[in-house]
């Protein structure tokens, strides 16, 4: 029997929206401030799986300017009905403190590679939303609702639904309080499916870490009132030494043959029982996990009988790390390319770029054939004009490379390779100037030292030649990363330093607020005068170790 090893989707692919139409299985994922918004993963067997579109891709859909790390597109939930593909998403404006901003859109296709239409306004009480379309043909918005007159405990205040009419583009109708969840709190994350004459509810609970939790609830009645199950969570890796973590916020999927599945985010994190070595010292306590991947999609099977409440097939409620397959033709999807090379067709699948819809501002890929040039714009601190292009770290360990081409202006223009968390999480080995307008090789570091998150530098400068390209990579390999580089077809000379790479993970540090994204590593550019100079970069590896 052919197994599913988990995770299906590596990397930062968290809050998974699961969808069939006909043989053909989707699943859409949180992007947060990444550009294009939403990563839509295409199968036919469960299996194997591929990135086949990223639907929120023009200013009139996204724009994230401004949105804080972790912002922007969060849980999208994917459904098919009246021949439309729907896509419900939220853009979290601000999610610090004791308001949210968060605003709910719908859009539409034909077919998954589009063309997706421009956006409805839903509403903005509350975020993970997802659309319910009954038997009946009447449509239905459910999203957890944000409570900030709460002063003690968490101010996840149920799950709401109101009615979308489809002819006027609005909600209309009461908006009801159906689900207050259970103690676990942070009640999030609905779906809705209609069986046996029941309503099922399924909601995420416990907060997306490692009480994280999916809880169902039933009703024979839309609008409740709903009943919990009396297991009460279907899935959980609280208190479990499960090889999946924080295993929650999830969505179900029926197969051709009536099997059920069970997409939900979970992660991997680093051995930490033991503690991880770094320039021979724990770099952190026992009880603190960190997971560089960030937030992954896994998928249990499931056993639905008649009437009840689904339970997973494996038994008990924590993840299983492989799961039975159904009884799918094979197919597989041609690997990913280690190489990518930069050509005006348009930057490879696996890269993104963050918040702005107007990518032409940061990079081109014909002014230079052949070359990516990316024009420095703000700092590594902004939340505006960013020219960085980067792609998921999805391996463990691997080593990545590029090939720079850069004559610096002064020592404010400064490109290079980024291991990439946000603002305050990053390594970064840069080409710059220094004061007297040398060309040198540095590495800026922020390693989410929390309360005083301040760049370090590592290494003193190393002198470059004034012209030609330098080859620049790292080796990541757990919690540790190295930078080297390489200049006139020269052998690699390695910097001499180890850097602390778990501290590029969801869990390293503990502010502002929480993240809720991943690593990445790619190139970036940056300019603090604000002339905008270039740097060209002819190639990029990724090759897992």
């Amino acid at each position: 029997m052919t197994e599913i090893r988990n995770p299906i989707l590596p990397g930062f692919n968290p809050d998974p929206s699961i969808l069939r139409v006909g043989d053909d299985y989707y699943i859409a994922t949180s992007s947060f401030e990444w550009y294009p918004g939403v990563q839509i993963h295409h199968s036919r067997d469960l299996v194997n799986w591929r990135l086949v579109k990223r639907p929120l891709d023009r200013a009139s859909q996204l724009d994230m300017r401004g949105d804080p790390d972790s912002g922007g597109i969060w849980a999208p939930c994917l459904t098919w009905s009246d021949g439309l593909f729907w896509l419900i998403y939220t853009d979290v404006k601000r999610r610090d403190g004791a308001w949210k901003d968060s605003h709910n859109y719908l859009v539409t296709a034909p077919a998954i590679e589009g063309p997706w239409s421009d956006p409805v306004y839903l509403n903005s009480s509350g975020f993970d939303p997802s659309l319910f379309h009954d038997e009946d043909g009447r449509k239905y918005l459910l999203n957890m609702i944000w409570d900030h007159n709460r002063t003690k405990g968490d101010k996840f205040g149920g799950i709401v639904i109101q009615e979308y009419s489809v002819k006027e583009r609005r909600l209309v109708g009461p908006i009801r309080n159906i689900y207050r969840g259970t103690d676990r709190k942070f009640t999030e994350g609905p779906h809705l499916y209609r069986r046996d004459g029941w309503y099922y509810l399924l909601t995420a609970e416990g907060g997306t870490g490692y009480d994280h939790a999916v809880t169902m609830a039933r009703s024979r009645d839309l609008f409740g009132p709903y009943e919990t199950d009396p297991a009460k969570h279907l899935l959980t890796a609280s208190g479990t030494q499960s090889y999946l973590q924080r295993a929650g916020h999830a969505d179900i999927v029926e197969t051709q043959d009536g099997e059920h599945y069970m997409v939900h985010l979970c992660s991997r994190p680093l051995d930490a029982t033991r503690g991880i070595p770094v320039d021979g010292k724990d770099i952190h306590a026992d009880d603190v996990r960190r997971s560089p991947l960030g937030r992954e999609t896994a998928i249990q099977k499931l056993i639905w009988e008649p009437g009840e409440f689904p339970r997973l097939a494996h038994g008990g409620n924590a993840p299983a790390d492989t799961v039975p397959a159904p009884d799918l033709p094979p197919h597989p999807f041609e690997p990913e390319p280690k190489l990518s090379r930069f050509s005006p067709e348009g930057l490879p699948s696996a890269f993104q770029w963050l918040r702005t819809p107007e990518p032409e501002r940061l990079f081109s890929l014909s002014e230079r054939p052949g070359a990516l040039r990316l024009f420095g714009r703000e700092s590594p601190g902004s939340q505006f004009d960013h020219a960085l292009v980067a792609r998921r770290q999805v391996d463990f360990a691997f080593r990545a490379e590029t090939e720079i081409d850069m004559t610096p202006g002064d020592y404010q223009h400064y490109a290079g390779l980024i291991s990439w968390y946000g603002r305050f999480k990053f390594h970064y080995l840069a080409v710059t100037a220094d004061e007297a307008g040398a060309r040198v090789l540095t590495v800026y570091s922020c390693p989410a030292n929390w309360p005083d998150p301040r760049v370090e530098y590592p290494v003193e400068p190393i002198p470059l030649p004034e012209t030609g390209t330098v080859r620049l990579g790292c080796d990541v390999d757990g919690a540790a990363l190295r930078f080297r580089y390489a200049i006139d077809g020269g052998d690699w000379q390695d910097l001499g330093i180890e850097l602390d790479q778990s501290a590029i993970s969801d869990e390293a540090g503990n502010g502002p607020g929480n993240n809720f994204t991943g690593a990445f590593i790619g190139i970036c550019a940056h300019d603090s005068s604000g002339r905008g100079r270039h740097a060209d970069f002819l190639s990029f590896l990724y090759e897992p170790r």
